[in-house]
């Protein structure tokens, strides 16, 4: 049986929340401790569960991105995903830089609510995939120098894995591709993500897309 992960969930529309809380709970590995909706509540909340992940809603009374830094600051080890209705890069880039581990737009469908949590909590990153493409699209351009020393420092397989996460694989389908195991690919990754001074999947693949190529 998978271990149960805790789960808290703050937004200030009472029925979308129930709603939300529901298709958490659909399936045993995971479980709603508690639910509020401001960006105190969310700091209260992380403070006296300490859950795996906090689903946190952008645009809530306080300020969603106030408590994500808070929380961040407070408690690190919690990983908060944004469940928004907005698309705006500037949102996703700012939850981003403020610690979101996800980022989410309401109207996803219970199962893919529930991977999202999963996989968030497993250390990975997880974003809309529309929103996913047009964030890289839009960064991509020459804002930020080009990293070249650092890519340079990185082996041929690691090139390899961090062209996958710059495509928006998941580890399990560049595991698959490369004939390895996804433990394997976790430590190549944990191995690119310091060479590459970078805090996560996102980031990394941000300086992918500034590779020069041949």
């Amino acid at each position: 049986m998978n271990e149960v992960l805790r789960v808290v969930v703050v937004d200030d529309h009472p029925l979308f929340r129930e709603g939300v809380v529901a298709a958490l709970q659909a399936e045993g590995d995971l479980v709603v401790v508690a639910q509020g909706g401001s960006a105190s509540d969310a700091a209260e909340l992380a403070a006296q569960h300490l859950p795996d992940v906090l689903l946190l809603d952008l645009h809530l009374p306080g300020g969603g991105l106030n408590a994500l830094r808070d929380i961040g600051v407070a408690y690190p080890a919690i990983r908060v995903v944004m469940l928004t209705f907005s698309e705006d890069e500037t949102d996703v880039l700012g939850a981003l830089k403020a610690g979101a581990r996800g980022y989410i737009i309401k109207g996803v469908t219970g199962r893919e609510l529930r991977q999202v949590v999963r996989t968030v909590s497993e250390g990975e990153v997880s974003i809309t995939p529309l929103l996913a493409s047009g964030l890289l699209y839009e960064l991509a351009q020459p804002a930020r120098p080009v990293p070249g020393p650092l890519v340079e420092t990185l082996t041929p397989r690691e090139r390899q894995i961090l062209e996958g996460v710059a495509q928006g694989r998941s580890n399990k389908e560049i595991a698959r591709e490369l004939g390895l195991t996804e433990k394997t690919v976790k430590h190549y990754m944990t191995n690119v993500l310091q060479k590459l001074q970078v805090r996560n999947r996102v980031e990394a693949a941000l300086l992918a897309q500034q590779w020069p190529r041949p």
